[in-house]
């Protein structure tokens, strides 16, 4: 099938979705719903290995359209970004994302959701969404889980911006790279999985899973609900995106 913001392609076990929004790739809505019906449509395929997320353009991703935040697309757009990750979920077979440039909110997420990361040497990570006055509900509940509460507390907390390599040291990603070598060095990275059992590396996928006693589901369930029936209730979330969309810094109050 034929998508305007994402490529798309499965071959030899591998299926491979392309961020194609130029120039740096925001997560909208339409975006976001295309990819889910590309991860819906490979629910189920037996002879599917990996899930690659790479992308075209100046970077990665710059993060999720702040604008969608808004009013009363706010739910619309919680439901079509977190189906993402339900659905990478529910595959049960390993992601992979191949990261360069701006790697920052929502395309934050979606990179460091994938059970694996090759990144170039020059991409940098973050979650600046506290500094528009809301919070990142996957990166709340994925970084705690992968590189431990007080790292992720400092990152979601502060909005920090960090180079790939101090997000390898922190456990968030796998392997760094030159930008010239990335492309080469996925193919590298990924080449072996294709070689092996897709039902055997669900399965292992599923024990590994098991074995930190983590359901994703009730979690995220929990975080939605403080996200848009309390954070977005408050003065200064939404003042904190008007103050984003309209070029100037946030007033607080506080409430």
């Amino acid at each position: 099938m034929s998508y305007e913001n994402i490529e798309t392609e499965f071959k030899d076990g591998l299926g491979t979705i392309t961020l194609n929004r130029p120039p740096v790739n925001i997560l909208n809505i339409a975006m976001m719903e295309e990819i889910n019906d590309q991860l819906n449509a490979w629910q189920g395929k037996k002879d599917l290995k990996v899930v690659l997320f790479n992308a075209k353009g100046k970077c990665f991703s710059a993060g999720v359209d702040v604008g969608e935040h808004m009013g009363g697309l706010a739910p619309k757009m919680i439901e079509a970004f977190h189906r993402m990750f339900r659905l990478m979920d529910t595959l049960g077979i390993p992601t992979v994302a191949s990261v360069y440039g701006s790697c920052l909110g929502g395309g934050c997420e979606l990179a460091v959701f994938c059970d694996l990361v090759v990144s170039s040497e020059g991409a940098k990570y973050g979650q600046p969404e506290i500094q528009v006055g809301v919070f990142p509900p996957i990166a709340a509940q994925i970084m705690p889980r992968i590189m431990g509460r007080k790292a992720a507390m400092e990152l979601i907390l502060s909005g920090r911006i960090i180079s790939a390599e101090e997000a390898r040291t922190m456990g968030l990603i796998n392997q760094v790279v030159s930008e010239e070598e990335l492309e080469e060095a996925t193919v590298k990275f990924v080449k072996p999985y294709l070689k092996l059992s897709a039902e055997v590396l669900r399965k292992t996928k599923k024990a590994v899973s098991a074995g930190l006693m983590d359901d994703f589901e009730p979690s995220l369930k929990v975080i939605e609900d403080i996200y848009l029936n309390e954070l977005m209730q408050t003065a200064d979330a939404q003042e904190g995106l008007k103050a984003f969309l309209e070029k100037r810094k946030p007033e607080w109050k506080n409430e």
